[in-house]
């Protein structure tokens, strides 16, 4: 409780209580609704989805996001399969066992993964989330970490609400690397968990619904075409020395083209000079010269 909030005059208190009492301190204008009871039995699972249906600021209404602050797994999943049947946006959260490493993750129903679909633990180290509590072991607890996790969550969730920013649909921290992976993923159409799979033919029907946007081809503008100082451009190479500059353009497959293409050779053709016979010697030739 040390990494959360409590206090020590708050001993023998719930989490919930303790996190009530301290909330409100800082504060007293947020309206609390506190349940202290374990999600994961079948009566307190039908109240979690009574209140999510209709625990909005408005009464009978939805909440507007679920935010899972759980430490174990049965819980994640629960969180899960209530809001994969009522199509609730939530957002997922947690810290490793070691205490050095988070993540935070965006669940939207049938358009992103959900947490049956892909666990992020089982992702990130590939291993079974289920193996991780032992009997008897207590997991690390690293305030600083769970603060920066809890930060990040927090930061998410604003920019979700106030519609501002980009909203992350996953996003991890390694304490030991500084390093902070992003990425999204698409639900599993062969999810364990039939809402999910449902919720993913619904927004399939969703999106085929929506009118598709029309693809306008944008004429390229011509720059200074004409202009007010009667400058013209042209070309120093005519038409038929361009032709005679480029070669043939080979055969590519589509989207591939060349950056030139090389002019066949010509052979070079020089006229013939032919002199006729005047059957006079050199001497004679050399005897005129001179008397020239």
């Amino acid at each position: 409780m040390n990494r959360l909030f409590f206090q020590p005059h708050q001993a023998g208190l719930s989490k919930v209580q303790a996190a009530e009492y301290t909330l409100r301190n800082i504060n007293p204008d947020v309206l609390f609704e506190v349940h202290n009871y374990n999600i994961t039995t079948v009566e307190n699972f039908q109240h979690f989805m009574d209140r999510i249906s209709n625990g909005g600021l408005e009464e009978g209404k939805p909440v507007d996001l679920v935010l899972s602050c759980v430490d174990n797994f049965e819980a994640r999943m629960a969180i899960n399969t209530a809001c994969n049947e009522l199509g609730q946006t939530w957002m997922e959260s947690g810290v490793s066992e070691n205490a050095v490493s988070g993540h935070i993750q965006l669940i939207i129903p049938g358009e992103s993964a959900c947490f049956a679909c892909a666990p992020p633990l089982v992702v990130a180290a590939n291993i079974d989330e289920k193996t991780l509590k032992r009997e008897g072991v207590c997991a690390a607890s690293l305030p600083t970490t769970m603060g920066v996790v809890a930060g990040i969550l927090v930061q998410n969730v604003l920019k979700f609400l106030l519609n501002f920013g980009t909203v992350s649909f996953y996003l991890g921290y390694n304490a030991m690397q500084d390093f902070f992976p992003t990425m999204s993923m698409k639900p599993n159409p062969q999810c364990d968990d039939r809402n999910c799979r449902k919720q993913q033919e619904e927004y399939k029907k969703k999106v085929a619904a929506l009118p598709k946007p029309e693809v306008v081809q944008e004429e390229e503008e011509i720059i200074h075409e004409d202009n007010e100082w009667g400058i013209e451009l042209v070309s120093e190479v005519s038409e038929e020395e361009l032709k005679n500059s480029s070669g043939p353009v080979p055969d590519l497959p589509e989207g591939i083209t060349v950056a030139y293409t090389i002019p066949e050779k010509q052979e070079d053709s020089v006229a013939e000079v032919t002199v006729e016979d005047s059957g006079e010697s050199l001497e004679d030739l050399m005897a005129k010269m001179k008397n020239m």
